[in-house]
């Protein structure tokens, strides 16, 4: 069978056995680029640029990440940032000596303090609570309905009758009996 896809292949012919997986090719550690390495002044050139540079503490480490691709990390001196990193990624082409700044930015460490994972409403709010609220809608609710069967309230006149005193003038000054105003 050349093109034919098994569902099109004559029912007499059996379709091939499937072919094992070839071995994935193993993978080997990242080479460190001793160029890469060793700038340090671009990495932190490159924070600097997002970072005062009294924000950006003395420690320092680096991690290699693929051939040719390191991140430099720098401690965070930020307050309420303890534990904080600021990075600068750095580059380089193959067989060049020009080094490149990929990305900076700011990263949590091991010891930093974070925001807990988010929970939906419905999850974090207790039982009691749930009822509680429930409870004061219902109370909220069968007000709304008794205000609207007893009628208005004392001291305002009923829907469609006047008002026993004239209204005020646009100025803020009532009329007299007359009907002057004063």
């Amino acid at each position: 069978m050349t093109e034919e896809t098994v569902q099109d292949a004559p029912a007499d012919e059996a379709p091939a056995a499937p072919q094992s997986p070839a071995r994935a090719p193993r993978r080997r550690a990242p080479k460190q680029d001793a160029l890469l390495v060793a700038d340090v002044a671009t990495a932190r050139a490159g924070v600097e640029q997002i970072a005062e540079p009294a924000q950006i503490g003395p420690g320092h480490r680096v991690a290699v990440e693929e051939d040719r691709l390191v991140v430099h990390l720098f401690e965070c001196t930020l307050p309420g940032y303890r534990g904080w990193n600021w990075f600068a990624s750095l580059a380089r082409a193959p067989r060049s000596k020009a080094v490149t700044v990929c990305e900076v930015g700011l990263l949590p460490g091991e010891d930093a303090l974070l925001a807990p994972e988010w929970v939906p409403w419905s999850e974090r709010v207790s039982p009691e609570e749930k009822a509680q609220e429930e409870q004061e809608r219902a109370e909220e609710d069968a007000a709304a309905a008794a205000e609207d069967t007893a009628g208005p309230a004392a001291g305002e006149p009923a829907p469609g009758t006047q008002h026993s005193t004239p209204p005020a003038a646009e100025d803020g000054t009532a009329p007299s009996r007359g009907g002057e105003r004063s």
